[in-house]
């Protein structure tokens, strides 16, 4: 059951924003006219109600979430971009690895033919002409 209160002539209200600061302190009317502004006798001096002080505190508020949304909107689209852009080069890389493991694995099969035919001559010559030129070019940086 609700009661319905009639403030009497005279009373204060106070009028408070949604996180209960006092926003105004509102006099009821002594008479027709009385702190009522010019051509705006429908409310009866409740210009700044409650009501929209809360509204102005939530059109506030909603417009500073979406300000944020929006700046997480456009950093997840960055990031998804990023994630592409990375799983392309991944994908290039694998490939690479690929092609470069199967060039080895051919030269390692080469190597072991060479070794167990009668040329070990021939790889033992190789083996000292690449360890001359790795020599060479150690010699060569060192002296810079």
């Amino acid at each position: 059951m609700s009661a319905l209160v009639t403030p009497s002539v005279g009373s204060v209200f106070r009028i408070y924003s949604c996180r209960g600061a006092l926003l105004e302190e509102v006099g009821v009317p002594r008479g027709p006219g009385e702190g009522v502004p010019p051509g705006n006798y429908g409310n009866y001096g409740y210009a700044n109600s409650g009501y929209s002080a809360c509204e102005e505190e939530n059109e506030r508020l909603t417009e500073s979430l979406r300000s944020k949304v929006t700046a997480i909107k456009s950093l997840s689209i960055e990031i998804g971009h990023e994630v592409k852009t990375q799983n392309n080069l991944l994908a290039e890389m694998d490939s690479q690895f690929d092609s470069t493991t199967g060039f080895l694995g051919k030269t390692m099969g080469k190597l072991k033919i060479l070794s167990r035919g009668s040329q070990t001559r021939l790889l033992c010559y190789m083996m000292l002409f690449s360890l001359f030129v790795f020599f060479v070019i150690y010699w060569i940086i060192k002296r810079r």
